[in-house]
């Protein structure tokens, strides 16, 4: 008997495959990220309990615990996270506990922070704020939309709707 065949009948697809992995509970899942490619455009907001990296276009807010954003993102919304790397350009305000900001980042908003770091050629066109970190807690939770979010439209690399 080779190892590719078993006694159950061959023909039913269920009987080779293992359980279906079982959900974890929501919540931040450490070790696990999305990404969100540079052919990618979507219109409405963006919630992920996982790390995010955006490498696209963003038409709406972004609410997450790690985000980092490509050189070549644009996001037109306000950026709420707890950690984020921040590289490409951003209108709107941004509400970061630790915040690095790459030279090629482009922020014209707002930006509230814990700590800071701004490498040399940075541009922020708003205002910077310190948050105390005992006092911070409030400002910078993430909060689900009361409303319902708008629809997600993928579009593709030439513009059209995918």
């Amino acid at each position: 008997m080779s190892m590719f065949n078993n006694s159950r009948n061959s023909r039913d697809p269920g009987a080779t495959l293992p359980p279906a992995p079982a959900l974890q509970p929501s919540g931040g899942k450490r070790g696990m990220f999305s990404v969100l490619g540079p052919d990618v455009t979507i219109v409405g907001n963006v919630s992920a309990t996982a790390d995010l990296h955006i490498d696209g276009r963003i038409d709406g807010d972004v609410n997450c615990g790690s985000f980092v954003q490509g050189t070549d993102s644009r996001i037109n919304g306000s950026v709420k996270a707890d950690i984020a790397r921040l590289a490409g350009a951003i209108e709107g305000s941004v509400s970061v506990r630790q915040l690095t900001i790459e030279r090629a980042a482009r922020i014209t908003g707002d930006v509230e922070y814990e700590t800071i770091a701004i490498e040399n050629g940075a541009s922020i066109d708003g205002r910077l704020k310190h948050i105390a970190a005992d006092a911070g807690a409030r400002n910078f939770e993430r909060h689900a939309p009361m409303a319902p979010a708008p629809d997600i439209i993928v579009v593709s690399s030439n513009g059209e709707a995918a």
